[in-house]
């Protein structure tokens, strides 16, 4: 009796997964159909690695892209690491370059690890557009974004330009293994050098998040309580930045220059907590991009260095940036 029990129990349990078995392989074979089908349904595809999806930055870039991938007839993908991950970066990279896209555009973030990848994808006939962070010596076909060392340059006259007497500058960075960081705080540095007013404290890195912002700036505080001024390199520092001030330092009124027109740096320069943010235009590199690939497709040879524009906002410029860039800035339009 306990026999026929038992294997009652048994052929049911096997049925019972050998179902969910076939259920859930059909769902994932309908999906992969289904993705498949529908990027057949356009001219091209073309895949957007960012450097993390849920970053404010690069959902603006994201919008631009996928505005030109409307207009070209482009089956767009949006993927990459939720958080800043090199590895993880790197193994959907070598990923989509084994799905055999038509074009993939990522950032070019160390030599060592995209520049092999970025050749591989050469290789294959895929056409590689690097934004935001360039591989200058792969083949990549053209770099669309920013000059990072000329914008970390303008961040440093932008300094010298806003301040009187020493000023002794404490550095937050979102990597120090990204090249378009490094070329922004070197930017920076020789941007100041000749002058003997300006000493640079120190340097950390806040891992491309707020939380490490704040670390990185707490740590700086506490090794160099004279700082009088911070430069943050990406997108988030300076959050980081002026929330250890707030709490740390109510008092005090450091000089505070920063990247990105994120809606939370835009509010912070209208209050007056920061005083400068390096302007890149994200919207314009994705769109941009993306005219590159099918440009490159077309069998075209655009210009290799597509350098967008970066420039210095200040506080009495805000209202007139907003109008100008009505839609792209933390508004109803803004990206999800």
């Amino acid at each position: 009796m306990k026999q026929k029990l038992a294997f009652s129990l048994f052929v049911l349990l096997f049925s019972l997964s050998f179902s969910l078995m076939i259920y859930y392989g059909e769902r994932t074979f309908f999906v992969n159909k289904a993705a498949k089908s529908e990027s057949k349904k356009h001219a091209y595809h073309f895949v957007l690695i960012p450097e993390e999806t849920d970053n404010e930055y690069w959902r603006i870039i994201e919008k631009g892209a996928r505005e030109a991938a409307e207009k070209y007839d482009v089956y767009l993908e949006y993927l990459g690491p939720k958080r800043a991950n090199m590895s993880e970066h790197v193994r959907i990279l070598d990923k989509e370059i084994a799905g055999k896209v038509d074009g993939i555009m990522t950032q070019g973030i160390s030599e060592d690890h995209f520049t092999p990848l970025i050749n591989k994808a050469m290789d294959r006939g895929i056409s590689v557009v690097t934004v935001d962070a360039d591989a200058p010596y792969s083949r990549r076909k053209v770099y669309v974004g920013t000059d990072n060392y000329a914008a970390g340059f303008l961040a440093g006259q932008a300094l010298l330009e806003d301040t009187e007497g020493k000023q002794v500058v404490g550095i937050v960075t979102g990597r120090f293994d990204a090249s378009h960081q490094r070329l922004r705080v070197q930017g920076f540095r020789d941007a100041v050098e000749k002058e003997k007013r300006i000493e640079i404290a120190g340097i950390k890195e806040s891992g491309i998040s707020k939380t490490g912002a704040v670390q990185a700036t707490y740590d700086l505080l506490k090794e160099h309580p004279d700082i009088t001024a911070f430069y943050g390199t990406s997108a988030l520092d300076g959050l980081g930045i002026a929330r250890v001030i707030s709490t740390m330092r109510p008092n005090s009124d450091p000089y505070i220059i920063t990247f990105d027109t994120l809606p939370e740096n835009m509010d912070l320069l209208r209050d007056g907590k920061i005083d400068a943010i390096v302007v890149q235009h994200p919207y314009e590199m994705g769109y941009r991009a993306v005219e590159m690939l099918v440009e490159l497709k077309k069998g075209n040879h655009p210009e290799r260095l597509q350098y967008t524009e970066s420039h210095i906002l200040r506080q009495k410029d805000l209202d007139q940036f907003l109008k100008e860039n009505k839609g792209l800035f933390g508004d109803e339009d803004d990206p999800d």
